[in-house]
């Protein structure tokens, strides 16, 4: 349980979770894994089919664009939420830059965690909303 309480500040900045109890947090630190990754490992590639999403909890990565790096990441940042949801291609690659240890919740995981918390469905539909709306007056004003 101590680890698992430990990532609840890193879960709680991933957008998706944002409205998520303690209680919900836990269980999605406890379906997701910790894994240790080498400097020089690429994460995700952009196109590739995403099954999994990321949560930084330490180290340094880079994010890159059609071979252009765009941002660098650390703790507490987060990648491939949206393959949770549709499993679609990879908008970037990210490629660790020194040793990292990362949360990774895989789709199916997150598929029971939604079947386990039915309010949980609720929180991350109504987040995506208001990303959506966020996104939309940004592009009109």
């Amino acid at each position: 349980m101590a680890r698992t309480n430990s990532y609840l500040a890193y879960l709680a900045q991933v957008p998706l979770f944002a409205a998520c109890s303690n209680k919900e947090l836990q269980k999605i630190a406890k379906a997701s894994d910790e894994v240790a990754i080498e400097a020089g490992r690429v994460l995700v590639e952009q196109d590739a089919i995403g099954r999994e999403a990321y949560v930084v909890v330490e180290g340094e990565a880079s994010v890159k664009r059609d071979n252009r790096r765009i941002t660098k990441i650390g703790p507490g940042d987060h990648f491939g939420e949206l393959a949770l949801l549709d499993g679609g291609p990879r908008t970037a690659t990210v490629v660790a830059d020194t040793p990292m240890k990362v949360l990774v919740l895989g789709q199916r995981e997150f598929a029971a965690l939604l079947d386990d918390v039915p309010g949980l469905t609720h929180k991350v539909m109504a987040n995506l909303a208001s990303q959506i709306r966020e996104l939309d007056s940004k592009i009109y004003s």
